[in-house]
């Protein structure tokens, strides 16, 4: 017989009911408008995202990345257990809620990742923070967001993958920089214009079985 969901929390949204649910002590799940964000049980593209993000970084004196989306903090974790002790995170979330459930019920998860001293979590829209940063501030950028692009994305003022937001996170990085974007499924007009945006762009699907989740990784070549 399968576990009942229990809802912990609600809290309302401009897009609607944001719920953290739990089912016995170590499942749980994030929910907005009755969508699924997030699972506990499902998060190897995630976590894989963030390692290709890092994986170049190790030998920078003070790698300096933005991540944006909190989550469960999975991603987070990824990318401290692949930086050095002289790195510095900042974590760009919508909703200080769940940066409360990161430190609360859900830091049995990830060790605890937002209190590391390396983190720094900004309660904003990480667009915002990317257009604001100065010239070179980051030496990667990860973009953990719902869905990723899609064909909905595709218009020219996208905040996250239109051509002007990719010029502008390519202005954020440093030289060699990389931005990682995860994608629930395969996006080839997202691939072109990441491509001329000035980035060396590869592609990923991470996992075996079910659907084609993708890591986009862009290193700056301008």
């Amino acid at each position: 017989m399968a576990r009942p969901w229990q809802t912990l929390a609600t809290v309302p949204t401009a897009e609607g009911a944001l719920e953290l649910r739990r089912r016995g002590d170590d499942e749980f799940l994030i929910v907005i408008a009755g969508r699924v964000l997030m699972t506990s049980v499902a998060r190897r593209s995630e976590e894989a995202l963030a390692r290709r993000a890092c994986a170049g970084l190790a030998g920078r004196p003070t790698p300096r990345v933005l991540i944006g989306g909190l989550g469960m903090g999975y991603t987070l974790r990824a990318a401290l257990d692949a930086l050095p002790a002289t790195a510095q995170v900042v974590v760009a979330e919508l909703h200080s809620v769940v940066l409360d459930w990161c430190a609360g019920p859900l830091a049995g998860l990830t060790g605890a990742a937002v209190q590391d001293a390396r983190v720094r979590v900004e309660i904003a829209d990480v667009a915002r923070v990317i257009v604001t940063a100065p010239a070179a501030s980051y030496d990667a950028i990860v973009l953990d967001l719902y869905e990723g692009p899609h064909a909905a994305t595709q218009r020219a003022d996208d905040p996250f993958y239109g051509p002007a937001a990719l010029e502008r996170a390519r202005a954020a990085l440093a030289r060699g920089g990389v931005l990682a974007v995860w994608s629930e499924d395969p996006d080839a007009a997202f691939a072109r214009r990441f491509t001329a945006a000035g980035f060396e762009v590869s592609s990923h699907r991470e996992g075996r079985g079910g659907r084609a989740h993708i890591v986009y990784l862009g290193v700056t070549v301008r």
